[in-house]
């Protein structure tokens, strides 16, 4: 039997965080790959503006 992993993104310092996970085109092949990345909330704006 699998344990269930329970994971967080709020520490006690007050910070939030989100995962985003983007979708991104490969100029060689044109398939999509998934980047993941854990970022504060009040990032988010600038990481999914940027192209």
């Amino acid at each position: 039997m699998a344990k269930k992993v329970v994971a967080t993104l709020r520490t006690t310092s007050g910070k939030d965080f989100a995962k985003v996970i983007r979708s991104v085109r490969s100029p060689k092949t044109g398939a999509y790959t998934f980047k993941e990345s854990i970022v504060a909330n009040d990032a988010i704006k600038d990481l999914l503006g940027k192209s």
